[in-house]
């Protein structure tokens, strides 16, 4: 029996990642959550506890899907957010989410826009 749930498990892994990754002004950190029904993505700035710019599937009028297609395209419209911010480059936190899917389509989708991972 397991004796962790698949919630906590991720958020032991998001606490490793998170001592390892930091965002700056000059490099904030990408922040991706992959919530039941929708998917968030953040632009952060650790060092004054600011958020840059915020997408999500909220923001859109679609239906709510998860798919890689909606991903792939929330992942142009963050990096549309971040270029009208002035960001050149990131630092990427996966959330403690696997990197596969998703969370890679919205890293893909931000690298293919411009913006250095």
């Amino acid at each position: 029996m397991k004796t962790t749930s698949r919630t906590t498990a991720r958020r032991k892994r998001h606490q490793r990642v998170r001592t390892k990754v930091s965002g700056t002004a000059a490099r904030p950190r990408l922040s991706v959550m992959v919530s039941n029904k929708r998917i968030y993505v953040q632009f952060i700035d650790d060092d004054n506890a600011v958020t840059l710019a915020a997408v999500s599937t909220i923001d859109n009028k679609s239906p709510m899907t998860k798919s890689v297609a909606d991903a792939t395209e929330l992942g142009k419209r963050a990096a549309d957010a971040a270029k009208e911010k002035g960001i050149q480059a990131v630092v990427m936190d996966r959330g403690g989410f696997k990197f596969h899917g998703r969370v890679k389509a919205i890293a893909d989708a931000v690298r293919e826009a411009g913006i250095a991972l």
